[in-house]
């Protein structure tokens, strides 16, 4: 009985979107059909075989019986996902690694099976990459480049990087758009909902409509290298405080929507230092993750502009002739612009974190749209569980039986996690997908509890709590007291890294 209700509603939702997707105006029919086809099929697959497997059986849902069947359902599943998005490329490329980095609310069958899709995406001939170039630059290819290297830098879901050289000698990299990839964002959108809406149903507490809303929005903007080009320049004028952070020169006259050519920047991507490869940097591991961190707490807390794909092969890290660290910032294809009263609130709510202050964090979530769910929500945020939050995230490292404690929480509440997501604004998402890289990063680096990071990211959000004080302020009593007190909190903070300081060495 079961399995026809299955059937139902996936016939059901398969019509619903096979009619949106003839009402769109998609290029080559048969092939965007043939793109849905496999997702239809791949649902269908999964689905089955969750009933097969698990529903459709009397077994003890507490045993040891079930959980073994339901890891292999997962991780059969996982499989199947993985295949459907590698066949299909793009728009699933985007979403399965997106899915990849949803450690606190996806079964670990999925995460470490989507995860491999960072590094693996599919890549275009050479042919294709010359055929592009040469349709949006109006020219023959070699009357601009010398060289192009015919062995990508990097492959990613919408484009791949080649290292060149201009006819002037000058060395480039060349970020060209896979060929086909804006031609069927539409049609991989819609297949992507009926996905969702399959596994929604399948399970009623995983709700991941937001996840195809927020591809649905960010999609255009990133398949726009225009767009692109003037994200890295605008970055590279917010930062430039920051000596250490290197933005690449952006080529304008040979920069299209779908070629965006840059300065090639040297160095080493910092998923390799992970591997044990480049052992020169070894002793930087710590001072990587600290200045990582403050580039994204500025970006988020003073500046609101934040880069929202900081996983490993966008990040470059090279010692100048001095030894001196330097770090490279690549693709910056997606960025979120925060509105004020969010940053402020979001630094309000890491401030209350940091305090221990649950009335102040319950207020703030509140007016983050989360009210109820401030507990969560705050755990969601830190990356901490309750009790190390009530306890005081800066006095306690993490340990192991805390992550083992923040997974069993991701599965317990998951259905509120799965309203926290509803819930908040969509800039929320896109910090919540950067904060998962950001610790996704210090793991590849062996750097889980790094003090100067914590002091770092500390520091930024009391910078922009005072300014915002600051800038409310009529009178000059009230600015010298807000002044005054901007003064103790980073005494207070400096005093907390002293101590933490001290704590590490005599533990160790």
């Amino acid at each position: 009985m079961q399995r026809k209700r299955i059937v139902k509603v996936g016939l059901a939702l398969a019509s619903v979107s096979i009619g949106a997707y003839y009402n769109k105006e998609i290029r080559d029919g048969s092939i965007g059909l043939l793109r849905f086809g496999r997702t239809a099929v791949a649902a269908g697959e999964i689905m089955l075989d969750y009933n097969r497997s698990l529903y459709s059986k009397t077994v003890d849902v507490a045993s040891a019986e079930y959980a073994k069947t339901r890891s292999e359902v997962h991780l059969r599943s996982a499989q199947r996902l993985l295949k459907l998005c590698e066949k299909n490329g793009g728009a699933f490329i985007k979403v399965g690694q997106h899915l990849g980095a949803l450690d606190y609310l996806l079964p670990f069958e999925y995460v470490s099976t989507m995860k491999v899709l960072h590094s693996q995406a599919p890549q275009s001939t050479y042919e294709d990459v010359l055929d592009v170039i040469k349709q949006d630059l109006k020219c023959e290819p070699t009357e601009v480049f010398r060289v192009i290297e015919k062995i990508p830098l990097g492959t990613a879901s919408l484009a791949q990087v080649h290292k060149a050289e201009l006819n002037d000698g000058k060395v480039v990299a060349v970020k060209v758009q896979h060929p086909l990839v804006k031609a069927y964002s539409a049609i991989d959108i819609t297949s992507m909902e009926v996905l969702v809406n399959l596994a929604s149903w399948v399970f009623p507490d995983l709700k991941l409509e937001w996840l195809v809303r927020e591809t649905k929005r960010n999609l255009p903007c990133e398949l726009n290298f225009m767009m692109e080009g003037e994200n890295a320049e605008k970055t590279a004028r917010l930062m430039k405080h920051l000596p250490w952070l290197h933005i690449p020169k952006v080529y304008w006259n040979l920069s299209t929507t779908r070629v965006l050519t840059m300065e090639y920047s040297d160095g080493f991507e910092i998923g390799t230092l992970g591997q044990g490869e480049n052992p020169e940097f070894e002793p930087f591991k710590k001072e990587i993750s600290q200045k990582i961190t403050q580039l994204y707490s500025d970006m988020i807390f003073l500046h609101g502009y934040v880069h929202c794909d900081p996983h490993p092969g966008n990040l470059k890290v090279e010692l100048d002739k001095q030894g001196k660290l330097h770090i490279h910032l690549l693709d910056h294809g997606l960025y979120a612009q925060l509105p004020t009263e969010f940053r402020e609130n979001y630094a309000k709510l890491w401030m209350s974190i940091i305090r221990s202050n649950v009335h102040e964090i319950e207020e703030v979530s509140e007016k983050l749209g989360v009210k109820g769910f401030h507990g969560i929500f705050a755990c969601m945020v830190s990356g901490r569980s309750w009790n190390a939050i009530l306890g005081g995230i800066d006095k306690q490292k993490k340990t192991l039986e805390e992550e083992k404690e923040i997974k069993d929480d991701a599965a317990k509440y998951l259905a509120e996690i799965m309203q926290v997501l509803h819930r908040v604004p969509r800039e929320m998402l896109l910090v919540f997908k950067t904060n998962d890289l950001l610790r996704g990063l210090n793991s590849t680096l062996g750097v889980k509890n790094n003090i100067a990071s914590f002091v770092t990211m500390s520091r930024s959000c009391a910078n922009a709590h005072y300014l915002k004080q600051y800038s409310n302020c009529k009178s000059l009593t009230c600015k010298v007291s807000v002044t005054v007190s901007h003064y103790i909190t980073h005494f207070k903070i400096t005093a907390y890294e002293l101590l933490l300081w001290w704590a590490s060495w005599w533990t160790n």
